[in-house]
């Protein structure tokens, strides 16, 4: 079977790839690799751009795992939720290229990138949870609450609001768009430029201006465990 995360290190950037041939879904094992090429990312002591396929960045977590509940239910929406903690506290840059679709938790992938770029076009991003039946997580509900515009913030977390991409950067799920050939040279130019600076310093002031979102985030990963623990 064809790796679902591809690794590609060209000097100072580290261009971590989902492709599993369909949607790109947050399936445990899609999950562990990610972290693994994460891992070689802070090895390497790379600026990270995170992309999928041509068309998709992510649909989310993996239904059919989601529906048969239990255990590796449970396993894999706690690994999704410190993957994006782990995400927004990575002590190096991190460039989002969504490449188009970016639904439920591949949209809060985008939350947890330090900066998002998103290819223009016929393209969806947003969390579908209320329009299928789920409760918002509540390390979701953290995520938007800490990066979305406010008048936004409701309506995508309530109304399951789903938007297009120039709609996305109003509320706050991306910072741009760009033609969607472009959106990986453009993020990789980013990226080539954030690893010019002071990475020390970088992380260092992460810690600082993310402080209290840290807090946040962890206290709702740790709701989230305790309610899924009461139903799986």
């Amino acid at each position: 079977m064809a790796e679902l995360v591809t690794y590609t290190l060209d000097g100072a950037v580290a261009t971590i790839t989902m492709d599993d041939g369909k949607a790109n879904s947050l399936s445990p094992t899609m999950l562990a690799a990610l972290n693994s090429a994460l891992d070689r990312a802070a090895a390497d002591n790379a600026v990270v751009v995170l992309t999928g396929r041509e068309g998709r960045f992510s649909a989310g977590f993996d239904l059919g795992v989601l529906r048969a509940g239990g255990s590796e239910a449970h396993g894999m929406l706690m690994g999704g939720f410190r993957l994006c903690e782990r995400l927004l506290s990575f002590p190096l840059p991190t460039v989002a290229a969504c490449n188009g679709h970016a639904i439920a938790a591949g949209s809060f992938l985008l939350l947890s990138c330090d900066v998002r770029l998103g290819a223009a076009g016929a393209f969806k991003i947003g969390a579908n949870e209320v329009a299928i039946g789920l409760t918002m997580p509540y390390t979701a509900i953290e995520l938007m609450r800490q990066r979305l515009n406010p008048r936004f913030f409701s309506r995508c977390a309530l109304t399951a609001e789903i938007l297009a991409p120039d709609d996305a950067v109003l509320a706050g799920f991306l910072d741009q768009t760009v033609p969607a050939a472009e959106v990986l040279v453009d993020a990789l130019e980013l990226a080539i430029g954030f690893a010019k600076l002071d990475l020390k310093a970088h992380a260092a002031s992460k810690q600082r201006v993310r402080e209290t979102t840290f807090a946040a985030v962890r206290k709702a990963i740790e709701l989230d465990d305790s309610d899924l623990r009461s139903r799986f």
